[in-house]
């Protein structure tokens, strides 16, 4: 999708994340932040024609080159876009609780096992200072890593594909959670689909 960009559908109702992520939370979150960071993309993008043929992707991937007056928009709303993009897919109800195949040897291969992985990435998401958020991303040999972001950076930009990301600014879990980010870590688990972790692993990785 390039521009305009317009916020995609959740896929789900507001509540299907309940008890570990409230209905009002998903409703802010979604139809007010995601909407905010689709519209500051256009609005950045507007006056560049030769960018709206990109997806917001490939403008995070080719972040350097882009001109300089748009250059911090883009990589703050073109970030908020994809990043929640990608958080609203891994979190469709429905699928795969735990990691299988491919995903699962690779999980084992890098951490040891899915609570290693756990472990790992919570804590890096845990420590993030400020707003940000913590990856499991696929390096160009299909090689698996835990980072952290701030703000809304995308490790796209540093050549690295995330297939799994948690959002951890205060508007992703302050209305249940309030300053209790481990425990919103720890609970988010319980709503990760890991039927299209496996995809964008295999996306990645192909």
């Amino acid at each position: 999708m390039g521009y305009p960009f317009e916020l995609p559908a959740l896929g789900y109702d507001h509540d299907a994340l309940e008890p570990h992520i409230d209905a009002r939370t998903m409703e802010i979150h979604h139809g007010k932040h995601h909407q905010g960071y689709t519209n500051n993309l256009n609005a950045a993008l507007e006056k560049y024609p030769d960018l709206h043929s990109h997806s917001g992707e490939q403008l995070l991937v080719g972040l350097a080159d882009l001109p300089d007056e748009i250059r911090t928009a883009v990589r703050n709303n073109g970030g908020g876009y994809v990043n929640h993009t990608l958080f609203w897919a891994i979190m469709a109800p429905g699928g795969a609780n735990e990691p299988t195949g491919k995903l699962a040897e690779a999980i084992d291969g890098a951490f040891g096992s899915l609570d290693e992985l756990k472990t790992s990435l919570g804590a890096t998401a845990g420590k993030q200072f400020g707003s940000g958020w913590g990856w499991l991303t696929a390096g160009p040999s299909g090689d698996l890593a835990v980072s952290g972001t701030p703000n809304q950076d995308n490790p796209l930009s540093e050549g690295l594909i995330p297939i799994l990301g948690v959002d951890v600014w205060e508007h992703a879990y302050y209305l249940n959670y309030q300053n209790r980010r481990p425990d919103y870590i720890s609970a988010w688990w319980n709503v990760v689909n890991w039927d299209v972790v496996a995809t964008n692993y295999a996306n990645a990785t192909e």
